[in-house]
């Protein structure tokens, strides 16, 4: 295949595409004279800890660098301090808090206090063995009736902040709101793809109040981390996360795509959550603290360094003595599930009082009997409430009076709340309007939940002209589901959309090309009434001749992903298809994808392509099918993208200076031609970005923070919860564990990303692009947007998984409830009921065994120790078509047992056995070949 410069050159340049960024020399050109209220210019204090190599600056008495101990790695930005120091620029050493005075009238407005506000050299005290201290007066209020002191520590080799107040004044006063503002090198702005890799991490909390702590992992996902957790007693709860507002400079972006911006360790939210977050249900109980007259109270955090990398995490924290909680299969507990596992690793002479939940029905806890391989753990098990939709939250009280919380989902069972999805995108976002000038009906179109209507207009064309992820999200979602939960009404109105928009309008029929949008905004080019309400004076308003261009390799994806999903339908239920054969939509989405990879006018086809693992599925099918020069092809034009990214630094590009989509495809082909190295760096990166906390909202949730300003209804900049990065994502993290099933880190963050794109689905069936994560909003988004891609995470990364995980005292399932395990003589038997949200896969993790069909469904398994077999009980899906037979798959790790289906007089098809199916359900049993 020829390959262009422009395209061998994308891997470099993409990650200055976007903004066209400035380099770091002209960024210190730019920094204005006279801004440094810090005080950097009159040097720093350097320290050291056993753990540490500390940088203080000398004036203000913030921190300005924090490595590890001999290490150049800085996880504060300390070489863009420079453009840093202005007032309202925030570092850690701030403290923001909202107090007001308690009398007997009535209490009085709150008053807002903010140590970056207009900073002035602090007063240096003596430090009796403290890293250095000061008092805050110089550069707060002079009518503040509180005297603020601030210490920074040596912890046991760890660095501590500590702040303590005084009430100086004669009056009671209530601290409503306290807070250390939270500065990590996340800044992106002018650094190249490289030096993000080499210099940046990334930052994500764990609102768990006591036991809440922040994470920090370098990008790149390798060497030591970081945790921030309270500092010792019970007076510094992370309450709440608040997002803090900063002027947005052009030396560094504050709020922009290349700078999320900084959040603060809210202790104390009370103030914020009666005035600016009221319509919120916030995740924990907001808080206030009143403070007599001469009364002293200390709050703090301790920075300790995760010397094993993002993985010791956990162990860090128990070190600390910070308690520690562990959930399988995570935090979203669908409705018929069987009970959860909740393990929570207890410090020393700690022991739980209580669990409680809220609301009180949500979520019944026992004490499980199980043994447990550590001393120190208590093993819960957590079943939700069968009439309880939405947010639930565990509250564990302990014996020293701290308190943490567990944040749980319960969403529909699985395979209802994808059938609603299905039926509400197939009927509420169904648009027919034929007399619709741009051509799009009849198609599946953008819907906005808020004003309960389907999107037609919008200044971000794509969104109304089903094209990109915003605009294509939702028929890929609703022809995604077909392949693995089909319906015949929803398949009749997708072939209508496939004949009548997708093939011809979205997509040329003489070379397969797909245009970036099929709505535009040029009045002169088409007669139709542009709503005077919207400004069309955007970048993003295209014309005829931009929205036509078929220059985005994204694009090519949702149209192949679609064409296959129709495919694997109609292959396995055979009626379901009037307008087209089965191998028509194969050899269709085989043309997409090549027409994508060997146009050189396509760009961004040479960068990893969120949800393109559905290209390995085509793949795999044209050699199931045995359409050996289709499968030459393809793999050959696949084959130049992973050669290139093996000779790349940092492979992952896109169109953003920085993204977290690409790695899903490197990943995926890396490891399907052998380039094991690249593999494991992209995974590395992906655990980089991919945390793994007890909140349903982070756990598994790929970092995405700019989605919504293209594809959302509300446009920030913010922390996105169960964007699509989380489905994609947990594609490379589950692959990477069935190759070791050893490694249960790997599964509890990968199966909290596949499971989080459940909680997008609403009871009514409609599923927004995101949550908003800011504490005043705290919601699904309006517009169901980008989602599409998010539900290809789940539709390709769903199933059941019985592993071995010591955490829990042995085998434990993930989908699905332990039904029976007995222990003989000879070995375990376990038998498994499977609940994830489509049931045509399961994984064995002691076999290192996949078994997958392509109909009906897998309904238990049962695993047997002593001959290493696995008998499947197969049926018809309930409430859906009939099929005559399905096709059983088995996938194992090269190196590992071979398997066969050990059924007698069984056809071998399509490289798997084919299974007859009946109104009787069917037992397959496997066995070592």
């Amino acid at each position: 295949m020829n390959i262009s410069n422009q395209q061998a050159n994308m891997l470099s340049t993409s990650t200055t595409r976007f903004l066209g960024l400035l380099s770091l020399a002209q960024l210190l050109a730019s920094s204005a004279a006279g801004q440094d209220t810090l005080g950097f210019g009159n040097g720093y204090l350097n320290r050291s800890t056993k753990n540490f190599d500390i940088q203080i600056v000398r004036d203000a008495q913030t921190l300005a660098s924090l490595r590890p101990a001999g290490s150049s790695f800085d996880f504060l930005p300390l070489d863009y301090l420079p453009r840093r120091a202005r007032n309202g620029q925030y570092h850690w050493g701030d403290v923001t808090l909202r107090y007001r005075e308690v009398n007997t009238t009535g209490n009085t407005p709150w008053v807002d206090i903010d140590s970056a506000k207009t900073r002035k050299t602090i007063t240096s005290l003596r430090t009796d063995g403290q890293i250095s201290a000061a008092n805050l007066a110089p550069t707060l209020p002079t009518s503040l009736p509180l005297d603020i002191t601030r210490e920074w520590i040596d912890v046991a080799g760890d660095l501590g902040l500590r702040f303590t107040l005084t009430n100086t004044g004669k009056t009671a006063l209530e601290i409503g709101s306290l807070g250390f503002p939270a500065e990590f090198n996340s800044i992106f702005t002018g650094r190249s793809a490289e030096q993000i890799q080499q210099k940046c991490s990334l930052a994500d909390p764990y609102i768990g109040m006591h036991a809440g702590y922040i994470r920090v992992v370098p990008v790149r996902g390798t060497g030591a981390a970081l945790v921030v957790t309270a500092l010792g007693g019970t007076d510094t709860p992370l309450e709440a996360w608040r997002n803090l507002a900063e002027a947005s400079y052009s030396d560094t972006g504050y709020a922009s795509q290349t700078f999320e911006g900084y959040y603060e360790w809210q202790v104390l939210s009370n103030a914020w959550a009666t005035k600016e977050w009221a319509s919120t249900d916030p995740w924990n109980p907001p808080n206030s603290r009143v403070l007599q007259p001469g009364q002293v109270m200390t709050f703090g955090v301790r920075f300790s360094l995760v010397k094993g990398g993002v993985r010791d995490t956990d162990k860090t924290l128990s070190a600390a003595g910070v308690p520690v909680a562990v959930g399988a299969p995570g935090y979203v507990v669908t409705r018929d599930s069987g009970p959860a596992q909740l393990s929570v690793r207890l410090p020393v002479n700690l022991t739980v009082i209580s669990v409680k939940s809220d609301p009180p029905t949500a979520l019944r806890v026992t004490r499980s009997t199980a043994a447990t391989t550590a001393e120190g753990v208590c093993l819960y098990q957590v079943t939700p409430d069968n009439n309880t939709w939405g947010r639930a939250r565990l509250s564990l009280s302990f014996s020293d009076g701290r308190i943490q919380t567990v944040h749980y989902f319960i969403p529909e069972s699985a395979s209802v709340a994808v059938a609603g999805l299905g039926r509400f995108l197939t009927t509420k976002q169904w648009f027919t309007d034929t007399s619709d000038p741009f051509g799009r009906a009849p198609s599946v179109m953008t819907y906005d939940y808020e004003t309960k209507s389907i999107v037609t207009q919008d200044p971000r064309v794509w969104i109304a002209g089903l094209s990109d992820e915003g605009g294509a999200g939702s028929f890929l979602a609703a022809a995604i589901k077909q392949a693995v939960q089909p319906s015949a009404d929803e398949i009749s109105k997708l072939e209508q959309f496939v004949d009548g928009v997708l093939w011809g309008r979205i997509q040329s029929t003489t070379d397969y090309a797909v245009r970036k949008s099929i709505f535009f905004y040029q009045p002169s080019a088409v007669s139709y009434i542009y709503s005077r309400a919207i400004d069309w004076r955007n970048w993003w308003s295209w014309d005829k001749a931009a929205a036509y261009a078929t220059d985005r390799a994204y694009d090519y994806v949702h149209v192949a992903a679609t064409y296959w999903a129709l495919y694997r339908a109609g292959r396995a239920y055979p009626d379901l298809l009037k307008r087209k054969t089965w191998d028509w939509y194969l050899d269709q989405a085989h043309k997409t994808v090549i027409k994508c990879m060997t146009d050189s006018s396509v760009g961004y086809s040479r960068d990893g392509l969120m949800g393109e693992t559905v290209f390995g599925e085509i793949l795999a099918d044209l050699k199931r099918e045995r359409r050996a020069v289709q499968a030459t092809a393809f793999e050959s034009a696949m084959r130049a993208r992973a050669r290139l990214w093996d000779a790349a630094a940092v492979p992952f590009g896109s169109e953003m200076a920085w993204d977290s989509t690409g790695q899903e495809g490197i990943y995926y082909w890396s490891r399907y031609f052998g380039y094991n190295a690249t593999a494991t760096k992209t995974l590395n990166t992906v655990l980089g970005y991919d945390p793994t906390v007890p909140h349903w909202g982070w756990n598994g949730n790929a970092r995405r923070y700019w989605d919504n300003v293209y594809g959302g209804k509300l446009q920030r900049i913010e922390r996105q919860i169960h964007h699509y990065g989380s489905g994609l994502n947990a594609l490379v993290l589950l692959s990477a564990f069935r190759s070791d099933p050893s490694d249960t880190y790997l599964l509890r963050v990968g199966y909290g990303g596949m499971t989080g794109p459940l909680t997008n689905i609403n009871r009514e069936g409609f599923a927004s692009a995101s949550f908003h994560s800011w504490p005043e909003t705290l919601k699904w988004d309006g517009y169901s947007g980008d989602y599409g891609p998010n539900f290809v995470g789940l539709a390709l990364g769903s199933g059941t998984y019985l592993v071995e995980d010591n955490e829990f005292g042995g085998l434990v399932v993930y989908g699905g409830s332990l039904d029976q395990t007995q222990a003989t003589k000879s070995g375990v038997v376990a038998t498994v009921q499977t609940q994830d949200a489509f049931r045509r896969r399961v994984f064995i993790g002691p076999l290192k065994l996949l078994v997958s069909v392509d109909a009906g469904v897998i309904v238990s398994f049962t695993y047997r120790a002593v001959d290493a077999s696995v008998s499947l009980l197969l049926s018809q899906m309930e409430g859906g078509p009939m099929a005559s037979s399905a096709v059983v798959w088995l996938e194992t790790t090269a190196g590992t047992a071979k398997f066969t289906v050990t059924n007698p007089g069984l056809a071998q098809t399509r490289l798997g056995w084919q299974v007859p199916l009946s109104t009787a359900p069917v037992t397959v049993v496997i066995g070592k070949a």
